[in-house]
């Protein structure tokens, strides 16, 4: 054996004379709880947090998302993913004749909103952003709030359902 084999193996066995295993359990014990219990009180960043929860707030609702307030009545494609915007149809389509409405709360104001969701038609679906929110959503025998129709059969040049707008049409009027 080389030295050093040695002296370990010196050191280990004086150890296990001396020390019992109830000990150095309790050794180990210490120093883990001590490590654990002086853990929170290093100091630690939070100024990044601090910076994040301020541009949070001053971030601008984005109508990408289907999260974004006017979008909880929407059943298909964000039509400002395809190529048009929130209200408009992208180019090469056009607006169903029919649609359905949704109420909304804007988060800003707190206030109620109507929003008329349509159909935009005459090309094959978009495929990017998809949303299904059925907030307030009723059975099918009711048609106009209800989603799952493919409203451009009301149009007679195309049937190709391509996105979905949701133009609003101004706020909700409470019930008395």
């Amino acid at each position: 054996m080389s030295q050093f084999d040695t002296f370990f193996e010196r050191s280990s066995r004086r150890a296990a004379q001396r020390v019992s295993r109830r000990s150095s359990l309790v050794r180990m014990g210490r120093l883990l709880l001590g490590t654990v219990l002086t853990l929170p009180v290093l100091p630690f960043d939070r100024v990044s947090r601090t910076a994040e929860a301020a541009q949070g707030k001053k971030k601008e609702p984005d109508d990408t998302q289907c999260d974004y307030w006017r979008y909880c009545g929407v059943d298909g494609y964000l039509c400002s993913c395809c190529g048009g915007s929130v209200s408009t149809c992208p180019p090469g389509t056009e607006s169903s004749k029919v649609a359905w409405i949704g109420t909304c709360r804007n988060p800003k104001d707190g206030k109620d909103y109507l929003v008329s969701y349509s159909d935009c038609c005459g090309k094959g679906a978009c495929g990017r952003c998809f949303c299904n929110s059925n907030l307030g959503e009723r059975p099918g025998y009711r048609m106009g709030l209800h989603n799952d129709v493919n409203w451009c059969m009301g149009n007679s040049s195309s049937t190709m359902f391509h996105c979905t707008t949701s133009v609003l049409i101004g706020e909700a009027e409470k019930s008395p």
